[in-house]
């Protein structure tokens, strides 16, 4: 029997797994994401599939752990300081969204007939957005650390400590109010005293802790460690009856400063994907279908409402907190559902005796309807219409002429226009970013505002007079277009273009370009000849190395230009050849050019 049951066990962890590994792929191949992917996964698994699990709250119970670890690397990134700089988002904009979009809420749910205590439930349940849907998001998107993520990570945070008041409130409206008044107090007491007794371990415990052990050399030990940390916080802060992801995320903060973070940061990794992976599987088992049948009505009105009045909330809150109309969208779209928290407040409020078991059920149904929505409703978002920009104080390209005209002026055009402004050579710059142009002007630079893939831009900007036309967009595509116009209408035109890699510049040459050259080539040759200077060696042999090295580039180029194959020499200097043809005299005479220079190199 119990070989059977460890077989049951196996079979079902091996089904969770291969569930997650066949659907995730094909999700982001659909670009629908990774979230839905697991979501659909739980789904066609879960009881209400397959079949093959019956109890999706005990995996959901292990899987929360992902969240938290989740927090706890997020927490990592967050220096004091850097949060401190924060307060005006977490308390300002998270509270006023908390507050604005739990009104809205919860008079929609009056409105459609609940008693005003069930509605605020209903509506503040659906307030506390998904962490852990929001983060995968943006940490797919590589978002989190930009500043637009920063604030919706503020806003996650507010919410996080909202949990707290919020299951107060259930307490003193359930049943028995006097009882609970003082059980209440007493909880907020203990929650204090766990968090000042969590910020002191972090202050004064864990970085001496983390020093004897990395004396031990033993990298078991420091990953046990790590883990130790993040389960301990968050096993404090339940005890406090706190938020574990809380707990986490302030033992990341501690340890933000720590000379061991990067070492933390990458041993918690691992654990936090998975679990992380399978909190979303667990999530879509948790999706009761029998309700789905029975109350879709009620389901599909709730979930498109909710949706729809807690994004438009959002976005009135972003604008009014001065965000720019795309992002105040973009959040809308990521933060429009209801999220984990919901659960326990609706769990909660059911013991309390606030809602009953069938609306508690119809509830939960319509937050795991909208987190599956999301990937859905974000990638909708970017087909949305985006709004012009303002142009008020910018000059417009019409009539200019100069003996050069350069499109684009980010980082690349601006290094390069000062070489031709220090000897008083007429420039034309063009950018079709406003506040790039806004922002040259405060330092003193004259851009014109115009899009270079436009023919009639490109006239009002003078390219007919124009000696040298120089494209230095920040956009490959951008610059792809600009190319293809000028030696289409203006095939006679001299014309330096900046590349972006190797294919680029093959590219550009077939194009006909006059001079290219890769944004990142010139700095790290400079950069690799100051290594060698480092290491002792003296100028003539770096710049031996240094032509030897120009004139291979060259031919690898001259023969991919060919169509051809040649060999390289990889970092342990064996020769490797790289997936091309050629025609077979000029390849070898070329890659014995090549053999012969990395010999006398190696001499």
């Amino acid at each position: 029997m119990a070989v059977e049951a460890q077989g049951t066990d196996l079979a079902q962890l091996v089904a969770l797994l291969g569930a997650g590994v066949i659907a995730v792929p094909i999700f982001k191949r659909l670009g629908l994401g990774a979230v839905l992917g697991y979501l659909s996964a739980g789904l066609v698994i879960g009881p209400f599939g397959f079949g093959l699990f019956n109890d999706p709250q005990s995996i959901l119970h292990v899987a929360e752990l992902g969240v938290v670890m989740f927090l706890f690397v997020i927490g990592l990134e967050m220096r004091p300081s850097r949060l401190w700089g924060l307060r005006r988002e977490i308390f300002g904009l998270g509270l006023g969204q908390v507050l604005f979009c739990g009104v809205i809420l919860m008079g929609a749910g009056v409105l459609y007939g609940l008693t005003p205590i069930a509605a605020f439930v209903a509506g503040m349940g659906f307030v506390l957005t998904s962490t852990a849907t929001v983060m995968q998001l943006l940490d797919e998107r590589g978002e989190t650390a930009s500043p637009a993520g920063q604030r919706i990570v503020s806003i996650l945070l507010l919410e996080d400590l909202a949990i707290v008041p919020l299951l107060a409130v259930v307490a003193v409206f359930g049943h028995d109010p006097n009882a609970q008044s003082e059980s209440r107090w007493i909880s907020v007491a203990m929650g204090a005293g766990v968090l000042v007794a969590l910020v002191a371990a972090g202050r004064w415990l864990l970085n001496p802790m983390f020093r004897i052990l990395a004396g031990a050399n033993a990298r078991e030990v420091m990953t046990a460690a790590a883990l130790l940390v993040v389960l301990g916080a968050a096993f404090v802060m339940q005890i406090g009856g706190l938020s574990m992801a809380l707990g986490a995320f302030i033992a990341g903060v501690m340890l933000s400063e720590s000379s061991f973070r990067h070492q933390l940061e990458a041993d918690i990794e691992p654990f936090r994907g998975i679990l992380l992976g399978l909190f979303f599987i667990s999530v879509g088992m948790s999706l009761d279908l029998s309700v789905m049948v029975n109350e879709w009505p009620t389901i599909i009105v709730a979930v498109l409402g909710y949706m729809a009045l807690k994004a438009g909330g959002i976005f009135i809150m972003a604008r009014l907190f001065r965000a720019s109309r795309p992002e105040a969208l973009e959040r809308a779209a990521l933060m429009a559902q209801g999220g984990e928290f919901a659960f326990v407040l609706y769990a909660a409020a059911t013991a309390a005796g606030l809602i009953d078991q069938n609306l508690n059920a119809v509830l939960t149904a319509t937050v795991i309807v909208s987190m599956a929505l999301t990937p859905l409703v974000v990638a909708a978002a970017r087909y949305l219409p985006q709004p012009k920009p303002s142009l008020d104080g910018l000059d417009i390209a019409d009539g200019l002429e100069a003996s050069v005209l350069m499109i684009g002026f980010g980082r690349f055009g601006q290094i390069a226009a000062q070489f031709l402004l220090s000897e008083g050579i007429d420039v034309t710059a063009i950018d079709s970013d406003p506040d790039m142009v806004r922002s040259a002007a405060r330092f003193g630079f004259k851009v014109y505002y115009g899009d270079g893939t436009r023919l009639d831009v490109l006239r009002a900007a003078g390219i007919e007079s124009a000696r040298l036309v120089v494209v230095c967009t920040d956009k490959r595509e951008n610059t792809d277009k600009i190319v293809e116009l000028i030696r289409s209408e203006y095939p006679l035109t001299t014309l330096y273009v900046r590349s972006f890699d190797r294919q680029h510049t093959l590219k550009l040459r077939a194009q006909g370009v006059d001079f290219e050259i890769r944004e990142t080539f010139e700095s790290a040759f400079l950069f690799g000849r100051k290594t060698l200077e480092e290491l002792g060696y003296d100028a003539e042999r770096i710049a031996e190395i240094a032509e030897d090295l120009r004139a291979r580039e060259a031919n690898r180029l001259a023969i991919q230009m060919a169509g051809g194959q040649v060999s390289y020499t990889d970092v342990q200097g064996k020769l490797k050849p790289e997936p091309l043809t050629v025609p077979k005299r000029q390849a070898k005479a070329l890659n014995e050019d090549a053999e012969k220079a990395t010999a006398e190199a190696a001499e």
